[in-house]
């Protein structure tokens, strides 16, 4: 597919994308002889791994060292101590996601206590929304 619909699918713009593709990050399998970029449901599947790191504050250096991991477990050709030091590196990915995770809910408990605040102030004041 090309880039406008893999934007429509995955809701990253156009330059995202294309950054993404220039970092070296989320490469389109393939060009058409006009020079367009091609992507595979495999590249959708990656953008889309990309754009759940963003929220929880990984940098693109996390982003593409995770995906090079996950790139070297499906090829399927890590040995036994490779393979366990990709499965431990991508446990402490997990691990610090999860614990991002914990901390984004605790601050969007908090933001959501605002804002109840804030409409009972303005239904005290006698101002509705």
């Amino acid at each position: 597919m090309q880039i406008g619909e893999v934007a429509e699918r995955t809701g990253l713009s156009l330059r995202t994308i294309r950054y993404y593709d220039e970092m070296g990050i989320a490469c389109p399998t393939a060009r058409s002889q006009g020079g367009f970029r091609l992507y595979s449901e495999g590249d959708v599947e990656r953008l889309q791994l990309v754009k759940r790191m963003k929220p929880l504050g990984f940098p693109l250096e996390d982003t593409r060292e995770l995906l090079g991991i996950l790139d070297r477990l499906e090829a399927g050709g890590a040995d036994g101590p490779e393979r366990r030091g990709l499965l431990e590196r991508l446990e402490e990915y997990r691990s610090a996601a999860q614990a991002r995770s914990v901390e984004l809910r605790k601050r969007l408990e908090a933001a959501e206590d605002f804002t109840a605040r804030l409409r009972s102030a303005q239904a005290e004041h006698g101002e509705r929304t």
